[in-house]
């Protein structure tokens, strides 16, 4: 099974944070769109005709396409791969796009997830991050995508931020959970450079994430979540049993994919891509039938690597017998000799053959994993 990721590469404004590739200027969005459907054309080969599982639309902002489309798009797909009876068809939003009667369209198109982009439910902190929604549309797309028949929900929140203490973070959680979502991704907010949050913090005019603070939210997250039914499958991602996000669980075990669009990116096992972060270059390429892409052959620290850092973020964890199958004796030797400084050291376990990241290994999962990784 395989899976195909389209970026749509525009928003209505800029989040303060994000550093994902967007543009507010949409006077190229039919010429744009058009192209994507030919990138589809193009790399039809790539995924060996594998069945197609999953399909997702990211961005950048999907909802600012209307039906006609999006139905152009999933046309193509549906007319060039073979696609899954029960494939995963997920769309992410913001509140501000979501009316009913688009919604009722999503679903006459065949998609069966939304992944709402709320980051709170309280309106200082959506001015903070300039989101053009409140918190009255945040609830109201929740409750209205309810309407429209749909019943695989996630919704994306954000904690760390300036503007919220634990109290409001607390209460974040608790409208989440009330409104009955069956999925929860929640993220830290980051510094990531050339964002306009890096700027202001250059300028003086705001502080950087606080990581204690961040700590004390995602204990308060995996407790919370924990008490409500919901899996941590994934140290960011939570859910209801039986709502695990096939699309993503499938980067997180590696299976192919395949990306459209600008800055999208590709694996098939062997080898990655990644399209071009410029809107205008794509189309001038695509019209010249020329993929817009760069792209490596991994090499076996590449893919060992690649290994750890998805495994050991999920509940499943790293498998020492995979490695040593698929990787050899140099690289499972290596991993057990890590592996048990970090066990001693209270921050990861084995069970069976599986290594597993504990609570306590969970706050610090980059530093952990990076500690496991084989350098040239």
């Amino acid at each position: 099974m395989a899976g195909i990721y389209i970026h749509i590469p525009w928003c209505r404004n800029v989040c303060i944070y994000c550093d994902f590739h967007f543009s507010v200027s949409m006077r190229n969005r039919l010429e744009l769109t058009d192209c994507m459907v030919k990138e589809l054309k193009l790399q039809e080969s790539f995924l060996d005709r594998e069945i197609i599982d999953t399909i997702y639309f990211g961005g950048g902002t999907p909802s600012v396409l209307n039906d006609q489309e999006l139905s152009k798009i999933l046309s193509v797909i549906f007319s060039l791969f073979v696609v899954s009876n029960d494939v995963e068809i997920t769309l992410e939003a913001n509140p501000d796009d979501l009316s009913i009667s688009y919604l009722r369209d999503l679903r006459k198109l065949g998609v069966n997830r939304l992944s709402l982009g709320i980051q709170s439910f309280f309106d200082d902190d959506l001015q903070w991050m300039n989101r053009r929604h409140d918190k009255n549309q945040a609830v109201r797309c929740i409750k209205d995508s309810k309407k429209a028949g749909f019943n695989n929900i996630n919704i994306d929140l954000i904690y760390g931020l300036p503007t919220l203490n634990s109290l409001k973070w607390k209460e974040n959680l608790n409208i989440a959970f009330k409104n009955k979502i069956q999925h929860l991704s929640a993220y830290h907010l980051t510094l990531e450079a050339k964002t306009v949050y890096a700027h202001k913090i250059k300028m003086g005019r705001m502080k950087e994430p606080d990581e204690n603070k961040g700590i004390e939210h995602f204990e308060m997250l995996m407790e919370i979540s924990h008490k409500q039914g919901f899996i941590q499958y994934e140290i960011s991602n939570f859910c209801l049993p039986g709502f695990i996000s096939r699309h993503n669980t499938s980067y997180w075990q590696q299976k192919r994919y395949l990306g459209i669009g600008p800055s999208a990116n590709s694996f098939n096992g062997y080898s990655r891509q990644w399209n071009i972060r410029n809107n205008t270059q794509y189309i001038k390429l695509i019209k010249e039938n020329t993929i817009p892409c760069n792209f490596e052959n991994l090499g076996v620290n590449e893919k060992y690597n690649e290994y750890i850092l998805t495994s050991l973020r999920t509940m499943w964890g790293a498998d020492v017998s995979l490695i040593e199958r698929k990787f050899g004796l140099e690289f499972y030797d290596f991993f057990i000799k890590e592996a048990k400084k970090l066990i001693f050291s209270g921050k990861l376990k084995r069970e069976g053959s599986y290594f597993k990241l504990t609570t306590s290994g969970k706050l610090f999962a980059d530093g952990i994993i990076s500690q496991l990784f084989m350098v040239d």
